[in-house]
């Protein structure tokens, strides 16, 4: 299947810049998967050499997103502990911590802000290995760092980040492969642009239409489905002014649980791997309770309204479901009378300190 950069024009679509750059991504990615070989492998000779005590990950937003994807990846394929950075403990409140033990990964689109960009430079300084996830390989961002990953994205002009997300989970992927040496995944992810472009066909438009009325909603993920849950619950809010949270398949059971009543609505995502059953179960359990369950699962699971194209590997389902769940939040927003290149409030590259 050749993979095409844009597909704006296909019948029935938008000029939207989220939509066309969200239809990029494919291409974003075969870009990325055939770019930079050697910075990967040495990275990998790098953690062979001297495996970190633990990593850092520095992002904000959608990146914050791809990042968690990432760690999910080293905690369950390298057996290393991954902390999520509160940049604050060293822009607001002085913080220091011990470097040379640990890898420090910052993600962003831009590498503009600077909460990411001073604690960078001082985990550098403290002798920690440290790592840009950075569209834009001349920002400062990039400067901080020793190892700067490019994501090869392209320019991206909508405040809603599409294919530069969907590149930094790739780009976090690739990196554990290649530390972990997995030849079954890194077979998957040179698969990964066509089956994106698969996931790019599926319509989940159609069932998304019965939100244009939804004030709240839960999306619902386990494992990596999670980060894509995150993901799609802050595009919920930035594009369509719907306040969604994003829970895991065991958390959603403790107190959110409260809020489900008849008509709640729920997206739960169900790809392929050990918390599918247990996905698949509270979408029943939720049904019988009378909340409305928007079910993404592989084709032909029951109940699945929302068909998640399969990857070349479980672990990469989740991308999938994320490329398929762009075009169909962007006609959401559409339909529900908001503009999803300009949310209200936000801008393009946000600096917090």
């Amino acid at each position: 299947m050749a993979i095409i950069d844009s597909m704006s024009d296909a019948p029935g679509a938008t000029t939207s810049m989220m939509r066309a750059e969200a239809l990029q991504a494919p291409a974003a990615v075969a870009r990325l998967l055939s770019s930079d070989a050697d910075l990967y492998q040495a990275l990998a000779r790098c953690w062979s050499d001297a495996p970190p005590g633990g990593l850092l990950t520095l992002a904000r937003g959608s990146s914050d997103h791809a990042a968690s994807a990432m760690a999910y990846a080293v905690m369950s394929r390298l057996g290393r502990l991954v902390t999520s950075l509160p940049m604050s403990l060293l822009t607001l409140y002085g913080a220091r911590f011990d470097g040379p033990h640990l890898w420090a990964v910052a993600f962003s689109q831009s590498g503009q802000s600077p909460d990411l960009v001073e604690p960078l430079r001082q985990f550098g300084q403290g002798g920690a290995q440290t790592m840009a996830v950075v569209n834009d390989t001349a920002s400062p961002l990039a400067g901080a760092a020793r190892w700067v990953l490019p994501l090869h994205a392209g320019a991206e002009a909508s405040v809603a980040a599409t294919k530069s997300f969907i590149a930094q989970w790739v780009a976090g992927l690739r990196l554990v492969q290649c530390c972990q040496g997995d030849a079954a995944l890194a077979a998957a992810l040179q698969a990964l642009p066509e089956a994106l472009q698969r996931a790019a066909a599926a319509d989940w438009t159609s069932p998304f239409d019965e939100l244009r009325q939804a004030d709240s909603l839960f999306v619902v993920g386990r494992g990596a489905g999670l980060s894509a849950a995150l993901e799609m619950a802050l595009k919920f809010k930035e594009t369509c002014g719907i306040h969604a949270e994003a829970f895991s398949g065991a958390e959603v059971q403790h107190g959110p649980m409260a809020l489900v009543g008849p008509g709640f609505p729920l997206l739960v995502l169900a790809p392929r791997g050990p918390a599918q059953a247990g996905l698949l179960a509270l979408a029943e359990a939720m049904r019988a309770r009378g909340a409305r369950v928007l079910l993404a699962a592989p084709p032909g699971t029951p109940g699945a309204e929302l068909p998640l194209q399969p990857a070349d590997h479980e672990d990469l389902d989740a991308l999938c479901a994320v490329q398929s769940f762009y075009p169909a939040v962007e006609a959401l927003a559409r339909a529900r009378g908001f503009d999803p290149d300009q949310p209200r409030h936000l801008a393009k590259v946000t600096r917090t300190r």
